[in-house]
């Protein structure tokens, strides 16, 4: 879920917790990790973040000695080094004491204290990467956020490019030029633009200029006759898809603490700022690259073929999941109490079948007189004789054949 705000949130932390703070040692890859090792060892080193759409980018800078004829130990990195971050579906850095070190903790870098502390990158799904002497991606356009002029004038000079046939929806998705744009800030910026997310991404962009004109009324002085209304003012507001690429990412920044935190695990304020991702009563669908793409009102006409909204099917599922699990809480409840008077009611019940089967015993005594060994069946004397007389012709046969 980390977008532009989210990496450039965290960029602040860093430079927040480790400033005036000192580094020392190797830097220390989890033994699961599949990313490259970070080839930095120093005595001495400070940590300083900065961000540019969705990459984050750590400079450890080694402190230099007072004494300047020092010379610097074998092994002991001299000059500085920049590891770039992506953080996939769940990075983020913390900054934590050792023995509270996070468990997914894949890259750490130890302070130089006695109560040692450790800043690390901590992703759970292990979607994330980082390279060490890295740059910034060559494939990802300027910033949507801190650099806007960029960003707008090489979104604009490139709209003959192939990939502005394709939905608009999909293309923001596209860092070469949408760089920082996810999947919830889409679905945002779309909403308020009220654009369908299914229509041709040149079709809206084409009639933009490559300088906002917002900002040229920032640096030219209009006479009063030559000022706009403020209807025109708040239509150019709303209707210009570039800057609005930029407002938004910017009032996610804003929230700071009270937004996307995963250090607390406190979304309230952020989820409360949603006004169409993962929102009751919006639509959803997947795009052609299987991304869910959230919604209201007509999609437009460039919907994958056999894709539906899921809107009704959802809250179809969402009802009969409330019904299910009100029906389950009542079973459980009948369960529980029927517990709770079964040894009661088994106790009176064998009682009662003991006392039965002792009556229907005695009234079938009273019936024949007889005893239980009496009433058994007995062997009639013909079987008895008849037994006797096989046992005797056997015995006779057997003689005869002896003699012979």
């Amino acid at each position: 879920m980390p977008e532009g705000p989210e990496l450039h949130l965290a960029s602040l932390y860093v430079n927040e917790v480790c400033d005036g703070v000192v580094f020392t040692g190797a830097v220390r890859k989890s033994e699961v990790s599949k990313c490259p090792d970070v080839p930095f060892t120093c005595e001495a080193y400070r940590i300083t973040a900065t961000s540019r759409g969705k990459e984050v980018k750590l400079t450890l800078t080694p402190i230099k000695s007072a004494d300047s004829k020092r010379t610097v130990k074998s092994g002991q990195a001299d000059q500085a080094m920049d590891v770039v971050f992506r953080f996939g579906m769940s990075g983020y850095f913390r900054f934590s004491a050792e023995d509270e070190l996070p468990k997914h903790a894949h890259l750490r870098f130890y302070t130089k204290e006695k109560s040692c502390r450790v800043l690390s990158f901590v992703d759970t799904r292990r979607f994330g990467s980082w390279q060490p002497s890295g740059t910034w991606q060559r494939d990802r356009g300027p910033c949507v956020m801190f650099e806007y002029s960029s960003f707008r004038e090489n979104v604009v000079s490139h709209l003959s490019d192939r990939v502005f046939d394709r939905p608009v929806c999909e293309v923001l998705l596209n860092q070469k030029y949408f760089n920082g744009i996810g999947n919830y800030l889409r679905a945002e910026i779309l909403y308020r633009l009220n654009i369908p997310p299914f229509v041709s991404a040149r079709s809206v962009l084409e009639s933009l200029e490559v300088q906002d004109s917002l900002e040229k009324e920032k640096a030219v002085k209009h006479s009063i006759t030559g000022k706009k209304s403020d209807k025109v003012k708040e239509e150019d507001e709303t209707s210009d898809l570039l800057r609005m690429c930029h407002m938004v990412p910017l009032e996610v920044v804003n929230l700071g603490g009270k937004g996307y935190d995963p250090a607390k695990a406190d979304y309230s304020g952020f989820m409360s700022w949603l006004q169409c991702y993962a929102v009751e009563g919006m639509n959803c669908l997947q795009d052609h690259n299987g991304r869910t793409m959230w919604f209201k009102g007509d999609p437009g006409p460039m919907v994958p073929k056999g894709s539906r909204s899921t809107r009704a099917k959802i809250l179809v599922k969402k009802e009969r999941n409330d019904d299910n699990a009100d029906k389950k809480k009542v079973a459980r409840s009948r369960s529980e109490s029927t517990l709770k008077k079964r040894p009661i009611k088994q106790e009176v019940t064998e009682i009662k079948a003991k006392d039965a089967s002792l009556s229907e015993a005695g009234s079938k005594k009273r019936k024949t007189g007889k005893t239980a060994e009496e009433t058994k069946p007995r062997r009639s004397r013909n079987s008895g004789e008849k037994a006797a007389a096989g046992s005797q012709r056997r015995s006779g046969r057997i003689a005869k054949q002896n003699s012979k």
